[in-house]
């Protein structure tokens, strides 16, 4: 991809509605004859030493080019969002596979192959704007579809099923998982006591918390993570039936995930791992890809599941209610300014367009207050919805006026509804000419706290499901992770309570759990559920080798024709590559074939990468190059991941009673060691391994 399209009069390769509108707010400040000025288009003279009263005097107020560029620069920053605070935003488009015009009226579903454009935002909840990617977090997904009827949000999580049943705990959980008012302290994780606390006294968390604590709360990747909307809406046709519906978004390189200790190292080494593994796909030309798919319950069989279809922390069991693929969300452009597109860019669940509704979903109905209110808070004003990235691709007349920061100027001197002056404009659309309307759904009953279904209370058993669901690995990681989290809890009665708690789920995970953490074991035993879901576990996801990231360590000295051949071919099949050794420049082939070097032992790790293809050779410090190497593979051969080797790194890896070598693929006497080390890559992990 051209780096440069962005700049103006230069046109994207993926030219939209979206694009062609942002084009008319892009400004290029650099390049041949432009000139510095003020912000009220005054040329500067002089823009790197203060106004002072004499060579050596002090500094005059009446520096105006000084006051402008540091008071500008002062407020530069706007308040960070409450929760989802650290992020990344790309553009993309969403081709409709099929016509849902049978459950739906919304246009953007009607016609099949139809694309419109979406901006899609990937975050982290917890931590604060200078966190790292790699915390066990909930992660949002948001997209925003710029639709001609207007921009619809839909506001996902990596997980199916949400913390809590009601958003009235929505601050309490917030404030439990966020860092200790007192110290500020831990920041971007839940290994806390205040989280745990929480939990322990508010059960209902219980089956996120086991998504979250699973493999699902480390991606590998954004182009490797789910995401479902969680809410229950409505789907709405053209004769008015209503149909319950989730979403549910599926990545195309399938559901993948970094180990627990992958994922606190590269948080140290490398915070912005997600963002760049992103900005790297797309600059390549390897498009991340997700397809949308959506469960659908007919209104009659409301009441006819073990869950509520209003209990956001209850997941539609595929099996049960199969996911129907109704299109695919391609990300194919990045953003021109971090701040003016993906900081000021606003996501609400209450953006709906003609053909999806609420339902009486307790989550949904209060989040559709929360997120305006909150940028209302950040932007300072009401016009957020006129900035660049926000704005819909359609045309906007209404009534609004004024506020802090309106771009628009307004000529009408009539504005307000209801009125003979301007001909009682801008004029009602009625629903048949695709005027929103709500679905005029019953209600009945008095004014109640209670919750809304029984089902509401019975915490257990789909975290039980989830459990069922795993494999003994799977098992092992969500364990292990537990007892990592839980680990840090100070307080003895929190960390007993959970023991207590979390047997509900699985006896033994518990008791393990119990025993690492230094608590009694629990007295209770896990819930009656034997039913499983193949769709939970991350063994069935698809294992493709395209975009896995492998590192090549490599000296000088190498065989040129077998390295060559190697890298030609794991390019060939979509695996990215990057060149590590001794020093940056070059790396020179036993025949003179010189390869560049992009990282050094000193400025990567071996966390970094899916695989490793070892080379070895020739360096300037040999003891440090071979010691370099050894640290990684045996890093990697811990990890589970896939090596391969060359035939002149033989002797850096020897089979033993100890070790079976699972994932690794010697070159040597080996005619296939292209494909057998592509097959290898694909299979990410070799969990058999000794």
């Amino acid at each position: 991809m051209d780096k440069d399209w962005g700049k103006k009069g230069k046109k994207s390769p993926y030219r939209d509605e979206k694009d062609e509108q942002l084009e008319q707010f892009r400004e290029q400040n650099t390049g041949p004859g432009k000139k510095m000025t003020d912000d009220n288009g005054t040329k500067v003279s002089n823009d790197e030493w203060s106004l002072r009263a004499g060579r050596r005097g002090p500094v005059l107020l009446q520096d105006f080019h000084f006051y402008k560029k540091q008071t500008h620069f002062n407020r530069e920053r706007i308040p960070e969002k409450v929760v989802h605070a650290r992020g990344f935003g790309v553009y993309g488009e969403f081709e409709n596979y099929q016509s849902l015009s049978h459950l739906t009226k919304a246009h953007f579903l009607q016609e099949p192959g139809r694309k419109t454009p979406v901006f899609c935002r990937f975050s982290n909840f917890i931590g604060n704007k200078g966190s790292k990617d790699t915390a066990v977090d909930i992660r949002g997904f948001a997209v925003k579809f710029y639709t001609q009827e207007g921009n619809y949000d839909s506001l996902a999580l990596q997980f199916p099923v949400f913390v809590i049943a009601d958003g009235m705990k929505f601050m309490d959980v917030t404030h439990a998982a966020k860092p200790n008012p007192k110290t500020h302290v831990p920041q971007a994780t839940v290994a806390h006591d205040n989280f745990w606390d929480f939990v322990v006294n508010n059960q209902e968390t219980a089956h996120m918390v086991m998504w979250l604590m699973s493999m699902r709360g480390r991606p590998r990747s954004w182009r490797m993570m789910a995401g479902w909307p969680i809410n229950t809406f409505r789907f709405i046709n053209e004769q008015g039936k209503s149909t319950f519906v989730r979403f549910k978004w599926e990545p195309k390189l399938g559901v993948h995930s970094l180990l627990l200790d992958e994922a606190n190292i590269i948080g140290g080494v490398d915070p912005d791992f997600h963002r760049r593994d992103i900005i790297e796909a797309i600059r390549k030309g390897a498009y991340p890809e997700y397809e949308l798919g959506v469960q659908l319950i007919d209104e009659e069989d409301e009441f006819k599941f073990d869950f509520d279809v209003l209990d956001n922390t209850k997941l539609w069991p595929e099996e049960e209610i199969p996911v129907q693929t109704i299109g695919k969300l391609t990300l194919n452009r990045l953003v021109d300014n971090f701040f003016a597109e993906e900081e000021q860019s606003v996501f609400d669940p209450a953006s709906l367009v003609p053909g999806i509704d609420f339902t009486n979903d307790p989550v949904l109905q209060t989040r559709a207050i929360a997120y305006r209110d909150t940028e209302l808070h950040r932007h300072s004003s009401a016009n957020f919805e006129n900035l660049p990235v926000n704005r819909p691709i359609v045309e906007k007349n209404f009534n609004l006026r004024d506020n802090l920061l309106r771009h628009r100027i307004d000529v009408d001197s009539v504005h307000y509804h209801k009125n003979s002056l301007a001909g009682n404009t801008p004029a009602e659309t009625p629903p048949e000419q695709g005027g929103y309307a709500h679905y005029p759904g019953e209600v009945e009953g008095h004014n109640t706290r209670e919750r809304p279904g029984e089902s509401f209370f019975d915490f257990f058993t789909q975290p039980r499901l989830f459990w069922n669901s795993l494999t003994p690995v799977e098992k092992q990681d969500l364990t292990d992770t537990f007892s990592y989290h839980l680990g840090y809890v100070e307080s003895e009665s929190v960390r007993q309570q959970n023991v207590e708690m979390w047997a509900n789920v699985d006896t033994e995970m518990a008791c393990q759990i119990a025993d690492n953490i230094g608590v009694d074991r629990p007295r209770g035993t896990h819930v009656q559920e034997s039913r499983s879901s193949p769709a939970i576990s991350q063994s069935n996801t698809p294992h493709l080798a395209n975009t896995q990231k492998v590192g090549i360590l490599i000296g000088h000295e190498f065989n040129s024709v077998e390295v060559r051949n190697t890298i030609q071919f794991l390019k060939q099949n979509g695996v990215f590559v990057e060149i590590v050794s001794e020093n940056l420049g070059h790396v020179t082939g036993s025949d003179g074939t010189k390869i560049k070097v992009d990282r050094t032992f000193n400025t990567t790790y071996q966390v970094l990468y899916d695989s490793l293809y070892v080379v070895g050779g020739i360096a300037k410090n040999q003891g440090k190059f071979v010691q370099n190497i050894t640290n990684f593979i045996n890093e990697a051969y811990k990890s589970y991941k896939p090596i391969g080797l060359a035939t002149t790194a033989q002797s850096y890896i020897h089979s033993t009673q100890h070790n079976n070598l699972a994932g690794v693929v010697f070159a040597a006497n080996n005619p296939n060691f292209g494909n057998d080390f592509v097959y290898a890559i694909s299979q990410q992990r070799f969990w058999e391994r000794t």
